[in-house]
């Protein structure tokens, strides 16, 4: 992986969302053509042989390399959405972000158990987030749950809030 490319094209906004926070901003990721295809490549190399199914994205920056990585390992997507954004019957989680509360939903029908199930965000902070998606895909009971992000802010120590042999992984691992 070219981390020096990613990291080259990584902004960073100090005191966004709000003062205090160091904000890791992908989007500079994704409108560089040479970046997103470092990005899809690498995600790809670590689970073809995993036997994905499906892939969630977590709103809204995790839809965009984890409908690229659905594409390329020939798996459903499924999107983790704000409440009333999905049209039809839900289920939903809440939690504790490190500057508010926030829930998620996915649609009811989305999953299955015979599904392997790869959860898919942007950055692993505190974990709030992507513990809320975990928690909504072991209601459908997959076989197997692998999550992964473009960034982990390992300071922050978010990959905490899962049990100890909860497959995490991540591309990137920085300090705030």
């Amino acid at each position: 992986m070219n981390k020096e490319l990613l990291m080259k094209n990584l902004r960073t906004v100090p005191d966004f969302p709000i003062p205090g926070i160091l904000f890791f901003d992908v989007t500079t990721l994704f409108k560089s053509a040479e970046c997103l295809k470092e990005l899809e490549e690498e995600l790809y190399e670590m689970y073809k042989d995993k036997g994905i199914t499906k892939v969630v994205g977590v709103e809204s920056r995790g839809f965009v390399m984890g409908a690229l990585l659905a594409s390329r390992l020939n798996a459903g997507f499924v999107l983790a959405r704000k409440p009333g954004k999905l049209p039809a019957e839900t289920i939903q989680e809440t939690f504790a972000k490190e500057y508010g509360t926030d829930t998620i939903e996915i649609h009811k029908d989305a999953i299955d158990e015979n599904d392997v199930v790869l959860i898919h965000d942007d950055l692993l902070a505190t974990g709030g987030t992507v513990k809320a998606a975990y928690n909504l895909v072991q209601k459908f009971n997959p076989s197997k749950t692998f999550i992964n992000f473009i960034i982990e802010i390992t300071n922050l120590n978010g990959r905490n809030v899962f049990d100890e042999g909860v497959d995490v992984s991540a591309l990137i691992e920085v300090e705030e």
